[in-house]
């Protein structure tokens, strides 16, 4: 009864975060792992999603940091942290749904670790990282173009923190460069206003102009092929989330440090805290939907705060 329950549990929800939520296959792939985990957990012990109580919630999660779980992994705490929001997501579901009347995630205070800040470059890094970018490819056929892309991609990696697939998913016709701005399709198809910096206008610029038409003619077929997205490969076909992982780590070899295109995204939202920008405005621009995802840089507001404080109260200062 509980793996027949448990797969018709599991199937309305993600039918219902495809359908009605709109999330991207990735974000359903990620909820349908944990789920899944969790599930099994309960099966173990003769139990199903239906009527797990709170004991078996909290279980579960020290299970995954004891080296207890299948993996035979013990899990940090931002990985036990969105396995429990996962859990949390299915039953506010089930509870709207009126198919269970307590929701046992309720009251489940979070991993301490969950909310590390991630990590980031810092600012000679991420200078570093750019300047290679222009580098990697000079050697190569086509590589001036291959460089003026990857030049203008680290760029509004950084000065946009954009993900990964809305890098790849990127179209010419979101980006404003007259008006310094760009459009972005984030998770759930939500749409949010990037502004972009001089460097970031001007690497595109200049990408638009001696870069991409040279990647769209690359090709055999008799006729260029003409291409919806702004950043492409060779021949004009759609560049893979694996191959912007593989660009940036190329890049980011020459600050000595291995950097993916999520340290740069944590950048600028680290710089931009660090500067004094305030957690709304960080949350705005990460397309964050909720403030209290945000809210991992903090410590970093606080410490500013801090030598802010201590720099001018004249109450501050040491005697």
């Amino acid at each position: 009864m509980g793996p027949q329950t448990n797969s018709r549990v599991l199937a309305d929800f993600l039918d219902y975060l495809r359908i009605e939520k709109g999330l991207a296959k990735l974000s359903i792939s990620a909820y349908t792992t944990d789920l899944l985990q969790f599930a099994e957990f309960l099966e173990k012990n003769k139990r199903h999603l239906l009527n797990a109580r709170r004991t078996d919630v909290r279980e579960f999660l020290q299970q995954l940091f004891s080296k207890q779980v299948d993996t035979h992994k013990v899990m940090d705490g931002r990985s036990v942290g969105r396995k429990l929001s996962a859990m949390r997501h299915l039953y506010r579901y089930l509870l709207l749904d009126k198919r269970i009347e307590h929701d046992p995630t309720l009251n489940i205070e979070s991993p301490r670790q969950w909310k590390v800040l991630p990590k980031s470059l810092a600012r000679d890094e991420v200078e570093s990282t750019l300047k290679a970018s222009a580098e990697v490819h000079r050697e190569t056929k086509n590589g001036t173009a291959f460089a003026l892309r990857d030049r203008a991609m680290v760029e509004l990696l950084y000065a946009g923190a954009l993900r990964v697939s809305e890098m790849a998913n990127a179209a010419l016709e979101d980006l404003k460069l007259e008006s310094g701005y760009m459009l972005v399709r984030g998770k759930g198809d939500k749409e949010r206003i990037v502004p972009l910096g001089k460097p970031a206008q001007d690497a595109l610029t200049e990408y638009l102009a001696n870069g991409r038409p040279v990647l769209v003619r690359a090709t055999k077929a008799a006729a260029p092929k003409s291409s919806p997205f702004l950043f492409i490969a060779h021949g004009g076909r759609k560049l893979t989330r694996q191959r912007i992982w593989q660009m940036v780590g190329a890049a980011s070899a020459a600050s000595g440090r291995h950097a993916s295109p999520h340290m740069l995204r944590h950048s600028c939202a680290t710089h931009m805290v660090e500067n004094g920008a305030d957690l709304r405005t960080v949350q705005t621009i990460l397309g964050h939907s909720d403030i209290s995802t945000t809210q991992v840089y903090t410590h970093l507001a606080l410490d500013r705060l801090r030598s802010v404080y201590q720099k001018h109260h004249p109450r501050a200062k040491a005697r």
